[in-house]
């Protein structure tokens, strides 16, 4: 396990009152509640886990501040990260060529709100805007799930008020569903809602043609039953002004805050500013063979879209 060489980062008064409010947090408890998690973590044989304090708070707020939940969150973060090898492998690193070439395309933007926002952080999927040939929806989710661990690091309102996805389907053609991999978005949607701490608030396909909506609106099919109302399609090309206000745009966008190309320098800087972070997650897993635990988590796979050995189990598809 790593050590933590960070402070806590306050939070916003509104951030902060929402996380009193909604997530049960008592800012004059947390540090004791995060010593217990590395407590607990430092006595589990099979788990190998970064300890860093934003880290670990990012399960408590995703968890309500309940410490048997954050230890389950945990838990299943890394044992379900092994039962994707198509997303968790080798390639995950910050330097990796493939991964900054996919943030370059500029297929995935992560919208920066302003300081004072309560609302859920934002990501725009520009869902073709990379080459099918080169690469596959999977390298896509690979970055994006890089890209979320770094929220659980630093933005604080992905922690306390959640994430939204947007899917751009601007240009979208018959390659480009085929291309999405229902079962892959299935698999990864299941890993986000039962590992991930940070909360979900909605996944919305915007500027689908006329022609794939009845398409991509049975796309909700393969999604976890509680994520399922919150996944929205649309061909107005309006309608991401009712999801993000014009100031948190960039130009391309019809909004104010610079250009994609800004953005993506951004977001390259960022990944690369966790390259030792990244290169210590190849270490970092579960080892069932090492579970002291009599009653581990996964002994009722019907609680899970991954069974107990640790394999995706497939959704029954209406």
């Amino acid at each position: 396990m790593t050590s933590s060489t960070s402070n806590l980062r306050p939070l916003s008064a509104g951030l902060q009152q929402i996380a009193v409010d909604e997530l049960n947090e008592v800012p004059q408890r947390v540090a004791r509640d995060i010593a217990a998690l590395r407590d607990w973590l430092d006595k589990q044989p099979h788990l190998c886990s970064c300890i860093d304090e934003q880290f670990l708070l990012a399960f408590l707020r995703g968890t309500k501040f309940s410490l048997e939940k954050a230890k389950q969150k945990i838990d299943r973060f890394y044992t379900l990260q092994k039962a994707i090898p198509e997303v968790f492998n080798e390639h995950r690193l910050a330097d990796d060529p493939q991964v900054l070439e996919i943030i370059r395309a500029g297929v995935i933007l992560r919208i920066p709100l302003d300081e004072e926002d309560t609302g859920p952080a934002v990501t725009i999927i520009r869902a073709c805007s990379y080459d099918l040939d080169k690469f596959k929806f999977q390298d896509i989710i690979r970055v994006g799930s890089m890209f979320g661990e770094i929220m659980m690091f630093e933005d604080d309102n992905a922690t306390v008020s959640g994430y939204m996805e947007i899917m751009d389907m601007t240009g979208v053609t018959a390659a480009n569903l085929f291309a999405l991999q229902p079962q892959m978005l299935s698999k990864f949607s299941a890993y986000a809602d039962e590992a991930m701490p940070t909360r979900q608030k909605g996944i919305h396909f915007l500027n689908v043609p006329g022609a794939f909506e009845t398409g991509f609106n049975s796309l909700r099919s393969f999604f976890p039953e509680k994520i399922k109302n919150r996944v929205s399609v649309s061909s107005d090309p309006e309608a991401i002004f009712e999801r993000i206000p014009r100031k948190y745009l960039p130009e391309e966008y019809g909004g104010t805050k610079g250009s994609i190309k800004d953005i993506l320098e951004q977001m390259e800087a960022k990944i690369l500013s966790y390259r030792e972070y990244f290169q210590e997650t190849q270490n970092y897993g579960c080892n069932e063979k090492l579970r002291e635990d009599s009653n581990p988590l996964f002994q009722r796979p019907e609680e899970s879209h991954f069974g107990a050995d640790g394999s995706f189990r497939m959704l029954n598809i209406d």
